[in-house]
């Protein structure tokens, strides 16, 4: 316990899956918050139950896609609760379609949401971590960045595919920028996870047997999200002090 003890992460995409439970799991040893979500509804349930259990946390609904939205959030993060220490750029998403039925508006609004809000937080952020000489963000890239036959085989997803592999090699690009300030940056990268938002799908994918999940991850099941979450809190912690530029796949063999 106590890993992370008092410092501040932020976290995007809180209120729901995966960013929920990084949340929690940051929590458990001993960070401070500040969570950002375009719901905020929910976003303000997560904070709420975080604080039932003694953790302070800021919960602030925002749009992380736009510049000005970020650039007041987190303003206003850095003068209630101080400097970031830790960033967790999880926001992302999709909408599937097979590429040769895939409108240009769908593409455009996949790569946006998944690379737009890493790009405009973790420049946010990294100014003042390379004064302090000392930060660690975390952005989740996902096995699908090589595709996934699953997916292909459901509905496509080669936007997502793009966009993830583009977190991946910002990841890389950027390590390369600003390592030499002690600012260190990595991905986390699932394979199949199980969530409110991917569970019926999962389910649907069953009936195609050989084309499942299940069937094509060497541990024969999907991933659940306190299992990123733990690889998470490792790369934001002081266990990867030498890690940087790095994606981890948390993938059951992927």
């Amino acid at each position: 316990m106590g890993r992370i003890q008092d410092r501040l992460a932020i976290v995007t995409g809180a209120a729901h899956g995966l960013g929920a439970a990084i949340a929690q799991r940051l929590a458990e040893e001993g960070a401070r918050l500040a969570l950002l979500d375009l719901d905020g509804a929910a976003l303000e349930r997560v904070a709420a139950d975080l604080r039932a259990r003694g953790r302070p946390v800021l919960a602030q609904a925002a749009d992380v896609t736009e510049e000005d939205a970020v650039q007041a959030a987190f303003a206003r993060i850095e003068a209630e609760c101080g400097a970031p220490d830790i960033l967790v750029n999880n926001v992302g998403g999709a909408r599937n379609r097979r590429i040769w039925e895939m409108p240009a508006e769908d593409w455009d609004f996949t790569l946006r949401l998944n690379l737009r809000p890493t790009f405009l937080c973790t420049r946010a952020v990294l100014p003042g971590m390379m004064e302090r000489q000392a930060g660690s963000i975390v952005c989740l890239s996902s096995g699908a960045r090589n595709g996934t036959p699953w997916s292909a085989a459901d509905s496509g997803a080669a936007a997502y595919s793009a966009a993830k592999a583009g977190i991946a090699g910002f990841v890389r690009a950027v390590a390369l920028e600003v390592s030499h300030r002690n600012v260190r940056i990595n991905a986390v990268a699932p394979g199949p996870i199980e969530t409110e938002r991917t569970r019926a799908a999962f389910a649907r994918m069953e009936q195609t047997v050989e084309l499942s999940p299940n069937r094509l991850v060497p541990m024969r099941r999907v991933g659940q999200p306190r299992e990123v979450a733990d690889a998470v809190l490792y790369l934001a912690s002081d266990e990867a002090s030498y890690v940087t530029g790095s994606i981890l796949d948390v993938a059951g063999g992927r």
